[in-house]
């Protein structure tokens, strides 16, 4: 690598710092193209990043990122789990690390907190951003359903229910 290609891998990492919320750091000795390839995929497929870098450009791109906290993890063969969603890069990590003996995770850091290997996977059994969405609309939804279901009732039903209203009322 020369000068100028140096430069670019740090302004690419910086700006991949900045634009995520979380990064997973991971070390990987020993593992097989095809066990690179397949983590990648999975990563892809989750809408995370996973990117092995020199570790000398990584810990020049953290400066001025939140992510600072993860310089000292940086040592090794190590390899960065990135996602904009915060559980997305933990879980598939957490999961590959499961299946994957030549795969550990290391640390990681959310935004300017920096995580520990209980805390990357105490992470990863969290929901997702699109699980939680689901839920909170999920959560929306039900009393206009409730409300739908009830003015779609026969009129006399309505009438039996006001009516229970009233002598309840009136008892």
């Amino acid at each position: 690598m020369d000068r100028t290609e140096k430069a670019a891998a740090v302004a690419e990492l910086n700006r991949n710092f900045s634009e995520v919320g979380v990064v997973v750091v991971t070390r990987n000795l020993g593992m097989t193209v095809a066990q690179s390839t397949d983590l990648r995929n999975k990563m892809r497929a989750a809408g995370a990043s996973y990117k092995v870098s020199k570790n000398k450009l990584a810990r020049i791109a953290l400066d001025g990122t939140d992510y600072g906290s993860i310089s000292d993890m940086l040592t090794g063969p190590v390899g960065l789990a990135t996602s904009t969603d915060p559980v997305a890069a933990a879980k598939v990590a957490v999961d590959f690390a499961k299946t994957n003996d030549k795969f550990e995770i290391v640390g990681g850091a959310m935004g300017a907190t920096p995580l520990d290997v209980a805390g990357v996977q105490a992470l990863a059994t969290l929901p997702s951003l699109d699980e939680l969405r689901a839920k909170i609309v999920g959560l929306i939804v039900a009393p206009a359903t409730k409300i739908a279901t009830i003015t779609q009732a026969p009129a006399a039903q309505i009438a039996r229910v006001l009516a229970a209203y009233a002598e309840k009322e009136a008892a």
